[in-house]
C-alpha cells in the first residue's frame, strides 16, 4: 500500500457476503423496476400512439389478433420477472448453505414445455384463419377499382357504366398501360383521388408503374405490395366515412417519404356525383 493512503476500514468495504447479498437484493430489485416502467410505458402508449380508429370491417379480426397475443405475451412477460426478481432476492447469497441442486425434474420440464408450445400453436392457428379469410375470394357485388402506386403518387382507374376495367398491357404507354382497343377501357374514368363507397365491398386491384410499392393504410389494418409487371389484390369493407391517410410501406426511392395520400370513404350518393363529374372531365 503507498504511503499515506489510508486503509480501508472493515465499517466502510462491508463484508464481502454482506456486498454480495446487496447486490443481489438491488439485482432483483432492478428487475421488477425494469417490469414496471414497462407496463407504464405501454399503458401510455396505448393512450397516445396506440393503432387508429378502426375503419374496415375485415380489420376486426386483426386487432382482435392483436389485443389476444399482446395479452398473451404481456401475461408471459409480467410472469417471467416477477419470479425472476423474486428469486434472486429470496435466494441470494447469505452464508446459508448450499442451494439444492436436482438434474431434471421430468413433470416440471413437460409443464412449461407443453404450456408455452399450446400457447404458441393456437396463436399460429388463429393467424392461419384470420390470413385465410383476409385472402378469400371476393363477395361477387364488391366494387372494382384499380389503384397505381408510381415515384412519388397514387391514382385510381374505376369502371364506367358497364363495371369493367380495361384489359391492361404493360407495353402501352402511360397512362395506366391500357388498351384502348379494348371496349371496356372507354368508359374507365381516372382520377389522382381515391374514393370508396361506406358499408360496399371494394375490390381493390394493385399495380406498379416503376417500383415496388406498398399500400398501407392504417385505419383499415390491411397492407399490400404492388410489384412491377403484376397485378396484386385486396379487398375490404369501409366501415365509416371519412378520410384516410395512405402511406407506402416500402422504400421505394429518393423520395420515399413524399410518397403519401389519401382515401376518401363516401356515400354511395356521394359517390355516385363525384365519378359523374369526373366522367365529364375525360
Amino acid at each position: 500500500m503507498a504511503h499515506g493512503t489510508p486503509a480501508p476500514s472493515s465499517e466502510s468495504t462491508g463484508n464481502p457476503l454482506e456486498r454480495t447479498a446487496g447486490s443481489g437484493l438491488s439485482l432483483g430489485l432492478l428487475f421488477w423496476l425494469f417490469m414496471l416502467a414497462a407496463v407504464a410505458a405501454t399503458l401510455y402508449a396505448r393512450r397516445a400512439w396506440w393503432l387508429p380508429p378502426l375503419a374496415v370491417r375485415e380489420g376486426a379480426s386483426i386487432d382482435r389478433l392483436i389485443e389476444i397475443t399482446l395479452g398473451v405475451t404481456g401475461a408471459a412477460f409480467l410472469l417471467v420477472h416477477v419470479l425472476l426478481g423474486y428469486f434472486v432476492i429470496r435466494y441470494r447469497t447469505r452464508g446459508q448453505p448450499r442451494a439444492h441442486y436436482f438434474p431434471h425434474n421430468t413433470p416440471l420440464e413437460v409443464l412449461y414445455t407443453a404450456v408455452p408450445a399450446a400457447v404458441l400453436v393456437s396463436l399460429s392457428v388463429a393467424g392461419l384463419m384470420t390470413w385465410s379469410r383476409l385472402h378469400a375470394p371476393p363477395p361477387p357485388d364488391a366494387f372494382l377499382i384499380e389503384i397505381r402506386g408510381q415515384q412519388f403518387s397514387w391514382s385510381a382507374r374505376y369502371p364506367g357504366p358497364d363495371g369493367k376495367l380495361g384489359r391492361v398491357d404493360p407495353r402501352i404507354p402511360q397512362p395506366f398501360n391500357v388498351d384502348p382497343q379494348d371496349p371496356a377501357s372507354r368508359d374507365d374514368v381516372t382520377s389522382s383521388e381515391i374514393y370508396l363507397v361506406v358499408n360496399r365491398p371494394a375490390h381493390i386491384l394493385l399495380r406498379s408503374r416503376d417500383v415496388q410499392h406498398s399500400f398501407w393504410v392504417p385505419a383499415f389494418r390491411l397492407k399490400k405490395d404492388l410489384l412491377p409487371g403484376r397485378t396484386t389484390e385486396l379487398w375490404l369493407t369501409p366501415t365509416r366515412t371519412g378520410t384516410f391517410d395512405i402511406a407506402c410501406a416500402e422504400l421505394c426511392g429518393v423520395g420515399h417519404y413524399t410518397m403519401h395520400g389519401q382515401v376518401r370513404v363516401v356515400t354511395q350518393q356521394e359517390f355516385d356525383r363525384w365519378i359523374g363529374q369526373q366522367a365529364q372531365r375525360r
